[in-house]
């Protein structure tokens, strides 16, 4: 059986980090389903999907090295082309992906004990972002 269902967010932008494993397990919990796979899904290029122990000290190190990798004020060509300031979070949501897999068993998701499930917001502005949550087992 597949279900599939969405996760609305409102973001600030510039590396915004939310964690969503809550909403990810509810997902799974209400399908009923016992054992099989969640994908998370974000439509759109400038927003990624990864998982990470959820405290402060961690977020700001993969802030740190994203900056380090795609540093916001290097002269992007996409820059030219479309005159905008994104370049670097086009850059960052392609390295990271637009999606995650999880696996559930007896309805429960299988992540590690200081595993989270994270949305990062890549772009330079606040956005609503909508992520597609689709449930495949049995």
């Amino acid at each position: 059986m597949v279900i599939t269902e969405e996760i609305q967010l409102h973001t600030q932008g510039h590396t915004d980090i939310q964690d969503i494993t809550v909403q990810v397990a509810q997902a799974v919990a209400e399908s009923e389903l016992e054992a099989g796979i969640v994908t998370i899904f974000c439509p759109g290029s400038t927003g990624a999907l990864t998982t990470i122990e959820y405290e402060s000290g961690a977020l700001e190190d993969l802030r740190q090295v994203l900056d380090e990798i795609a540093p916001p004020d290097r002269p992007y060509r996409h820059h030219l082309r479309w005159g905008d300031d994104n370049g670097h979070s086009h850059v960052r949501a392609a390295l990271l992906g637009p999606s995650l897999t999880v696996p559930f068993a007896q309805g429960l998701l299988t992540l590690g004990k200081w595993q989270q499930i994270v949305f990062l917001d890549l772009d330079t502005r606040s956005r609503s972002r909508r992520l597609v949550v689709q449930i495949l087992g049995d």
